[in-house]
């Protein structure tokens, strides 16, 4: 009797916490440059290129060139 008493408490608190968590990430604002300018310099780190003018560094996509962090 007291184990299934220590069972059903157990249960009863471990049905209180949840596993599942939601996650919400606030959207990030991102500059596309359509064209580089003429003095732009290709960097290549870690065997992939970058764009770096005006003291940033830039990938470019589809849409045109985004600032990133190497």
């Amino acid at each position: 009797m007291k184990t299934c008493i220590i069972f059903l408490l157990a249960i009863g608190l471990l049905s209180f916490n949840s596993c599942a968590r939601r996650v919400v990430v606030a959207p990030s604002t991102v500059t596309v440059v359509k064209t580089a300018p003429k003095n732009y310099k290709i960097v290549k780190v870690k065997n992939k290129r970058y764009y770096f003018w005006n003291g940033k560094h830039y990938k470019k996509t589809r849409k045109g060139y985004i600032v990133v962090k190497v």
